[in-house]
């Protein structure tokens, strides 16, 4: 009998395409572990996504149960919808929650306001006043009656901003808004609070971005330049002259914002 030394040929390449394969596997593995960490939103941005998303449930329950109105008073948003939620931590941004009067510093800060009972309420979100439901055919702070939304059931809704990321309770936006000087500036110097208000808005909370309620009820990150894109009133030219379109050169915007991208 003849006595067997080693492998055969076959067995060789057996044993090799099964370390081939597993190779592979490995490979893989690795490859989607590392494209899963740097995909991973922050914890944060995450939260207040979800946040936004009880925010379109009360929202929708409010319109309907308003004959498919958004409410019209702006001062405090939150003693209109009250009936419809009941933990306050929904009315902030997990990124910022400290109170401006307690030490809270924009964009990493919170209002607070009282309410019609005498209440202290607190948030870091705030509503686009264009969608709101004024009475009156008055212009009263900008805020032209043909221009206001007053109902979700329009069309374009996935570009029509509701709530979203804001340093006070509430903005009306204008295309020629210019944009804050510095990250936190949300009050126009020496110009009130009627002008650059889109500055309430654009608040460097997500690494160059914002989150916001759309009045399709979608929830979204929005890129802090791609604010002046969005359809925020009737008559909002989105092609004005701080976007692409308009011709805006990276240049023009302020220096702290000019490593994030132009829209």
């Amino acid at each position: 009998m003849c006595k067997r030394n080693g492998f055969t040929l076959l067995e060789l390449l057996v044993v090799v395409g099964i370390i081939a394969f597993i190779a592979i596997l490995v490979f893989c593995a690795r490859v989607f572990m590392l494209t899963q960490n740097r995909t991973k939103r922050p914890p944060n941005e995450i939260r207040c996504q979800m946040n936004l998303k009880q925010w379109g449930l009360i929202w929708e329950m409010y319109t309907e149960d308003n004959n498919g109105y958004f409410p019209e008073r702006v001062w405090v948003w939150q003693q209109e919808v009250r009936r419809y939620y009941v933990d306050p931590k929904i009315c902030l941004c997990p990124t910022a929650t400290k109170p401006y009067n307690e030490g809270g510093r924009a964009p990493f800060g919170a209002w607070s306001r009282e309410d019609d009972t005498g209440k202290t309420i607190s948030g870091s979100l705030g509503i686009n006043q264009w969608v709101l439901n004024i009475q009156g055919k008055q212009t009263v702070a900008r805020r032209v009656p043909a221009y206001l939304w007053r109902t979700p059931n329009v069309a374009g809704a996935g570009n029509i901003p509701i709530f979203l990321d804001c340093t006070i309770t509430s903005a009306t936006v204008w295309p020629e808004d210019t944009p804050p000087e510095f990250d936190g500036q949300f009050w126009a110097q020496g110009q009130g609070g009627s002008i650059d208000e889109m500055r309430r808005f654009c608040v460097n909370r997500h690494d160059g971005f914002v989150n916001s309620l759309f009045m399709d009820w979608t929830v979204r990150k929005v890129g802090l330049k791609e604010l002046w894109t969005l359809k925020w009133q009737r008559e909002y030219n989105t092609a004005g002259a701080w976007t692409i379109a308009g011709g805006v050169q990276p240049g023009d915007w302020p220096g702290w914002m000019r490593r994030y991208k132009d829209y």
